[in-house]
């Protein structure tokens, strides 16, 4: 019995968390200290705080994977939800391993837009679209995430005469289209973006760089 138990707390999963980006919600969790972790399979449920019940994740029921897809599971973003996790190998079964509790519309990191630049002979436009959720509208096209959030957008302009890693603010706002204007020709520019919600005081990383030479 004691090799068992011992057993049972070598393959219990470790630091179970949710991550979400744009409501895209995994479970992840870290292997116990057992040596045969390869053979070690796992098992995750989840259920809505306040619920008594836990549902099983079938796709993540007897997996090797550390992480588990639950975006569908956590589709309603302003209710709070667990994870849990536990782990077999050679018929023993570890304790469950919870994770801390997770409400999507609070805790997800926002995208940055999608950027596009077009120029013409001393300005730059800037186009910019949303992130897009997983979710999806009855016609099939992704819901972006400006339904579930007011978001504004953040413009930076790189000029790769002075520094690459100084960005200028030149825009904060919720516009879609942002011309610069007074730039000079000759000189190559990069844009890069940022999302951000001011309710949750918080913005995304930056958008990859969009480049262009006047």
């Amino acid at each position: 019995v004691m090799e068992n138990q011992d057993l049972q707390d070598s393959i219990k999963p470790q630091k179970v968390e949710f991550r979400s980006l744009n409501f895209n919600s995994t479970l992840h969790w870290q292997p116990g200290w057992a040596r045969e972790e390869r053979d070690t399979l796992y098992f995750v449920q989840y259920k809505v705080y306040g619920q008594t019940t836990w549902q099983n994740k079938d796709d993540c029921w007897g997996i090797q994977s550390h992480v588990c897809d639950l975006t569908h599971e956590t589709s309603d973003i302003r209710e709070p939800y667990y994870g849990r996790v536990k782990a077999a190998l050679a018929g023993v079964y570890s304790n469950w391993s919870l994770s801390c509790r997770f409400t999507p519309w609070r805790e997800t990191m926002i995208g940055p837009p999608i950027v596009t630049v077009v120029h013409s002979n001393k300005s730059i436009i800037v186009k910019l679209q949303a992130p897009r959720s997983p979710y999806k509208r009855k016609k099939g096209s992704k819901i972006p995430m400006t339904n579930y959030y007011d978001l504004l957008y953040q413009v930076f302009i790189i000029n790769n005469l002075l520094d690459e890693q100084h960005r200028v603010l030149v825009y904060e706002g919720k516009d879609k289209v942002i011309k610069i204007k007074d730039l000079r020709p000759g000189v190559s520019y990069c844009i890069v973006a940022k999302t951000y919600v001011p309710l949750l005081d918080r913005s995304s990383a930056y958008s990859s760089r969009q480049c262009t030479v006047l």
